[in-house]
Formats: C-alpha cells, structure tokens, sequence
C-alpha cells in the first residue's frame, strides 16, 4: 500500500489504522530528518511493534579540489582560472 507517498507493507497486523501508519512516518521522518521511500511494520516481542525502512536517496553532488578550491563545477570561473586550470599540471591521468 502506498500512504503519504511511501511505500508500506505491513506483516502480521491486520488491525493497524492509516492514522497508525502515518504517525510511524512522522515518528520516523522526525527523528531521522529525512523523508522516508519505504516503510515495513511487523509485529515485534511483548505487543510492540517492528519498523524497518528505507531513506529517500540524498542527492550528491561531486566536490573537487582544483586550484586550491573545493568546487564542484567550473562553469561560474573567469577567464583568468579557466585558464590556470587548464595549464595545470593533472595528477594520475594515463
């Protein structure tokens, strides 16, 4: 079943309420402060119950250091950098 977006399958439980499952993904998305992409609820030992999930992907940006600067593109340089990165001598390159 799908709720709020997420992915939820439940095993085991079949008097569990939407309201129920909605305040497990704030409950989750608040102490991890993340948005969720999936969400598992099983029953756990003495009536508790278990919750498994899964974060969205963070979106990840490549940093390089370049000159002297942590950056992740080039496209905002000036001519004058530009140009002393392409003279600068690379590293590893085969």
């Amino acid at each position: 079943m799908v709720v709020n977006g997420i992915d939820v399958t439940i095993d085991g439980l079949q008097d569990i309420s939407e309201q129920e499952i909605v305040n497990y993904i704030q409950y989750v998305e608040k102490q991890t402060s993340e948005k969720l992409d999936t969400l598992h609820i099983s029953p756990a030992d003495n009536g508790e119950v278990h919750i498994d999930y899964a974060l969205q992907p963070q979106k990840f940006e490549r940093i390089r250091r370049i000159t002297g600067y942590l950056v992740g593109t080039i496209d905002r340089w000036n001519d004058a950098k530009r140009a002393e990165e392409h003279d600068r001598v690379k590293h590893g390159m085969h």
